[in-house]
């Protein structure tokens, strides 16, 4: 199983510890696109206009201005960088044993500096939008999805794909062919505060479960204890399936 997650906008900038090396990250296959947006991200930041540039509010310079060190600057694993609502209802530190494992395993989050990472993979924290475009690679959306797509395909092996992304994050990759016979949006009517909530007790509540479906419907047993869901098949050929998730 692979659960997609999208980043956060908040988050956690360790004062003490060791850079990130980008060639260590999963998916060695996306080193090469990463240094050039990683280089791209630290050459914009530096410009008068780098708040419109990088699709960030005027009132976060001090964080565009951090990106200037994301070499340098200490890393941790991803599930620490990233803060927000979505990982405080996923709630890592919390996870069983197994959960930890599972999650290293089955969780895949959005990146627009990085492309993909997994749970573990140590990052340095970061201030750009997927909407991004830069000067010298273009809009950052368009340029993780020439990437994208062979890596996380691979990645998704048979199992499901459990895609808690939205907007932008979610059109960098759409699985395709027989992988969108797999492939299951979760979507939570709503205000984003709570779809943002509930999409990670979802992403948490399958972490703590060792089953690992290879059929959408497989689903429902491990989350209608925790949730009010209803499964809809895809709308047309090629089409994803949809999850609609509700808490009790």
């Amino acid at each position: 199983m692979l659960i997609l997650l999208p980043p956060s906008e908040t988050k956690a900038r360790p004062s003490r510890g060791a850079p990130m090396r980008v060639d260590a990250l999963s998916f060695p296959e996306l080193t090469g696109r990463r240094e050039e947006v990683i280089d791209a991200v630290i050459n914009a930041s530096g410009l008068e206009d780098a708040l419109r540039i990088l699709y960030v509010p005027s009132t976060l310079g001090a964080e565009v201005e951090g990106n200037l060190a994301i070499r340098t600057r200490p890393a941790r694993p991803a599930l620490e960088i990233y803060q927000g609502v979505l990982y405080d209802a996923l709630d890592a530190p919390s996870l069983s044993p197994g959960g930890r494992r599972r999650a290293a395993r089955r969780l895949v989050i959005s990146s627009a500096v990085y492309g993909a990472v997994r749970a573990g993979d140590r990052i340095a924290p970061y201030r750009a939008s997927m909407c991004a475009h830069l000067p010298e690679v273009g809009k950052l959306a368009h340029r993780w999805k020439e990437s994208l797509d062979p890596v996380l395909s691979a990645a998704a092996g048979k199992g499901l794909i459990v895609d808690c992304r939205s907007g932008e994050y979610a059109a960098t990759w759409r699985p395709t062919g027989a992988l969108a016979e797999r492939w299951v949006a979760v979507r939570v009517p709503g205000a984003s505060h709570m779809a943002k909530h509930t999409r990670g007790l979802v992403a948490r509540v399958l972490c703590e479960s060792d089953a690992d479906p290879r059929r959408p419907a497989g689903l429902i047993p491990l989350l209608e204890n925790d949730f009010r869901i209803e499964l809809h098949e895809p709308a047309k050929p090629g089409a994803g399936w949809t999850l609609d998730v509700l808490p009790h």
